[in-house]
């Protein structure tokens, strides 16, 4: 019994598997002890974030390493077989790579960040994590209209970002321009008109406009952008049944929806109250009515 006992004791294979399980435990009880007492001291949810996930990947990364160290007398003997296997493991998981070296490029090459609003790979929501393999998003849209949630949580593979454009409506600038059209009959009074939906759009919208030209100014002196009007603007056009005019102004990515619900509101009170001097167009049809036959029946 003392001799199988002291076998085991000295065989270098149990040594070496408890030194791995001995210092993978004491790793991680350093990361627990790391995320517990210095992590809850940093302010904001994203810097918060970030820094467990780098603390995460950092007990990853030491355990990988214990690992190495204490077999690496035996590595020498398997190069070439390591080598023939990592080429045929590297062309089944070539799309885990690709994922892999997606989040490479969103951690480093600044596509995005969790709270972010994203389009990827035709899904649009909030970015709620962004793992090493996949992004987790909440959904907006589909069959919910408007910008909001429609409670579908959605796992996109990172390799997303090297085969689809990546939509970030909340990137260096987190502002949309938006426009709503308004159909004025023909015989109403167009300069009121104009004045009322600047007067609307300034009301309702105006108070991002500087906010806006700020984050604009930045971009220009980021990248090459040309001069950008973030005041409210109306335009309008005449067609064959009405007068139309359009009304362009700056929201915020997550408002868009109340802020075009508060304009819709202000401009039917405040074309109702002209009195009849600005009236809102509708599509009319005429029914020609046909003409008389006068049908000679003969026997």
């Amino acid at each position: 019994m003392n001799d199988t006992i002291e076998k085991y004791l000295y065989d270098p294979t149990i040594g070496k598997m408890s030194t791995i399980v001995i210092g993978v435990a004491v790793i991680w009880l350093l990361v627990r002890v790391i995320q517990r007492n210095l992590l809850s001291k940093i302010q904001g949810n994203d810097n918060h974030y970030r820094a467990k996930k780098f603390s995460n990947y950092a007990g990853y990364f030491l355990t990988i390493v214990l690992i190495t160290i204490v077999f690496s007398d035996k590595l020498g003997g398997f190069t070439v077989a390591l080598g023939v296997a990592g080429a045929g493991i590297a062309f089944a998981l070539q799309e885990v790579i690709a994922s892999f070296a997606g989040w490479l490029a969103i951690m480093f090459g600044d596509f995005y960040k969790t709270g972010d609003r994203v389009q990827l790979g035709g899904i649009k929501g909030d970015v709620m994590d962004i793992g090493v393999l996949r992004t987790t998003i909440m959904e907006t849209g589909q069959w919910v209209d408007g910008d909001l949630y429609n409670g579908r949580i959605v796992l996109i593979a990172n390799s997303y970002v090297f085969k689809e454009p990546v939509f970030n409506y909340s990137g260096d600038f987190p502002f949309l321009w938006d426009e709503i059209k308004i159909p004025v009959q023909y015989g109403s009074d167009y300069d009121k008109a104009k004045e009322l939906l600047l007067e609307i759009g300034n009301k309702v919208a105006g108070d991002l406009t500087q906010q806006s030209k700020e984050k604009w100014e930045q971009l220009q002196n980021k990248f090459r952008l040309e001069e950008a009007q973030t005041d409210p603007m109306v335009s309008l056009i005449a067609n064959d049944n009405w007068v139309e005019f359009t009304l362009r102004y700056v929201v915020s990515y997550k408002k868009r929806r109340a802020t075009k619900t508060e304009l819709f509101i202000q401009i039917l009170k405040s074309f109702e109250a002209t009195n009849g001097a600005i009236k809102f167009a509708s599509a009319t049809f005429q029914l020609v009515e046909a003409p008389d036959f006068n049908v000679n029946i003969k026997k």
